[in-house]
């Protein structure tokens, strides 16, 4: 009944919006629907869409997510970036480096939605709307030739003494290269349990073996550990680079919104980014002329970024022998604080000018004559 008094009927002082899908972006802007007064929210739960599973998002702690700060699992202060040649340690009080488990962020969200009175349906009890703004946080579209991060992760459980709780690994290269670019990816929870992945950035998916060997042997030969169960295992692949556009009446959010981070495949802090920027725009329509029109979705990403982003990518396509080093070198060129703002979109440009000079320039010259080559074409 409430739809339909919303979104069927224009006399209505609230502007109906639909969002399709019911995961990270959708909830997380159903959670703060008490700050959009003049807006009623409805999740529409898609047809086929798959059971969700549970698994660990990780971000930097940056202005505006306190609230999955206070939610997280567990925080570190130190991380690193390691290769066959050498081991970077990054360190931050600052912005501290935080796990979230999806299912308590998303119970979360849905406990403060239904507080505030959003709607939730089944796509197939949608109610057809005209009026009503549709919002499709559904993931997207990808072209046969995109780039992924495919990755299989599993949390384990080993003895007492296993990890430095102290000290997450970002990317451990130490791993099969022989396939294209991979690393390990450990967060050690306590001593004796850890999310342990192994990650790749590819085109092509490896079979499931790949990771699962990689993880064994990296787990026996850098940790010493050989005898542990698994808890919960984790899967999926990001897509990574300038994603297709696709042209449609309805507005993308979330994932399918451009909040991917192109070359690292960060999405969470990316999302409540762009969730923010559109609740402060409403607010201030609010404030200046009471209007209730749609919400506007931007690309959370700043233009420079993005231009930066291509070119590493394109980068990694061609020269994925480099990656290793690569990411080292800009784990080098930075302080903790300096690396967290700079994944998290938060750097300046003096920030961007150290990663730029850390690179080496031939082959990004390169990557860049490419992608102007293939613009003008």
């Amino acid at each position: 009944d409430s739809l339909m008094s919303n979104s069927l009927h224009p006399s209505s002082p609230k502007k109906a919006v639909h969002i399709i899908g019911d995961g990270c972006a959708a909830l997380s802007l159903a959670a703060r629907a008490d700050e959009l007064p003049l807006h009623q929210l409805t999740i529409v739960h898609p047809e086929g869409a798959p059971t969700p599973k549970d698994h660990i998002w990780g971000f930097w702690r940056v202005n505006g997510l306190d609230d999955a700060v206070k939610l997280a699992r567990k925080d570190w202060n130190f991380w690193s970036i390691i290769t066959s040649k050498e081991n970077v340690l990054l360190s931050s009080d600052l912005h501290t480096y935080h796990a979230l488990n999806r299912s308590k962020w998303e119970k979360n969200c849905l406990q403060l939605a239904k507080k505030n009175g959003v709607n939730f349906i089944d796509q197939s009890n949608l109610i057809d709307a005209p009026e009503a703004q549709v919002l499709d946080s559904r993931p997207p579209i990808v072209g046969a030739n995109q780039m992924f991060q495919y990755f299989i992760g599993w949390e384990i459980k080993a003895k007492p003494g296993s990890f430095n709780p102290k000290n997450a690994t970002l990317m451990d290269f130490r791993c099969d290269q022989s396939r294209g670019i991979h690393f390990i990816y450990t967060l050690p929870f306590s001593s004796s349990t850890a999310l342990v992945e192994s990650t790749m950035f590819t085109q092509k998916r490896e079979p499931d073996i790949f990771f699962e060997t990689a993880i064994k042997n990296y787990l026996n030969r850098y940790c010493g550990v050989s005898d542990f169960s698994i808890d919960r295992v984790e899967k999926g692949g990001i897509p990574l680079g300038r994603l297709p556009h696709v042209k449609s009446n309805n507005s993308g959010i979330g994932s399918n919104g451009n909040a991917i981070r192109p070359s690292s495949g960060y999405a969470f802090v990316f999302i409540q980014k762009q969730i923010l920027a559109s609740i402060q725009n409403a607010k201030s329509k609010k404030k200046k002329n009471n209007t209730t029109g749609p919400l506007l979705i931007k690309r959370p990403h700043k233009l420079v970024d993005l231009w930066m982003d291509e070119v590493f990518v394109t980068v990694l396509r061609l020269r994925p022998e480099v990656a290793p080093e690569l990411f080292l070198k800009m784990a080098k060129a930075l302080d903790g604080d300096s690396f967290a703002q700079f994944l998290s979109g938060e750097a300046g440009w003096w920030v961007r000018l150290k990663v730029v000079m850390a690179m080496p320039k031939y082959i990004f010259i390169n990557a860049l004559a490419m992608l102007i080559t293939r613009r003008s074409t």
